[in-house]
């Protein structure tokens, strides 16, 4: 969903000409989620833009994913975000099929994660609460993991046995 800052914008403006310049610069990024956004991220993080995307469908539903495809956007994936759009998520490839166990340490937003084989088919899918260092194991082996907002795939009726099509191809 996208609004315009500038109803918010005119509101804090008078109010802003009040206050000290720090408390005014303060209230100007409130104002703008992308600023303040910017702000949270540690030192070496990659921007949420900065990852590859790919479009990606779940029967009728057609998803926005960034790409994390090698150690150092795995280990970041969703964190320090405070929001994803309707049908964003990210998309986690991996070299091996194995079982990849996922955390929520530092992730602000709860998430649905799909634990998806070779040919993309769902094999497990498990909610996470946000903020948590519990691990989240699918029972099973793969090589992709998508991650979206918490209920998404109970809300579009994507369950396990179910196909993602669209996935890279592996390297």
């Amino acid at each position: 969903m996208r609004f315009s800052l500038r109803p918010l914008l005119a509101l804090a403006m008078p109010l802003a000409m009040s206050l000290t310049a720090a408390a005014a610069l303060t209230l100007t990024t409130l104002a703008m989620p992308g600023v303040a956004h910017a702000q949270q991220l540690p030192p070496g993080a990659k921007q949420p833009n900065a990852f590859p995307r790919a479009k990606l469908t779940a029967g009728m539903y057609v998803i926005d994913a960034a790409v994390a495809a090698n150690d150092a956007d795995r280990e970041q994936g969703l964190m320090y975000r405070s929001q994803l759009g309707p049908n964003e998520g990210m998309l986690f490839v991996f070299g091996e099929n194995a079982v990849h166990c996922f955390w929520m340490k530092n992730t602000l937003i709860p998430l649905s994660i799909a634990f998806m084989r070779t040919d993309g088919t769902i094999t497990d899918i498990d909610e996470m609460q946000a903020e948590t260092t519990n691990n989240h194991c699918p029972r099973n082996n793969g090589v992709f993991a998508l991650e979206m907002s918490k209920g998404w795939f109970a809300s579009k009726g994507i369950k396990p046995g179910m196909q993602i099509q669209g996935l890279p191809p592996l390297q």
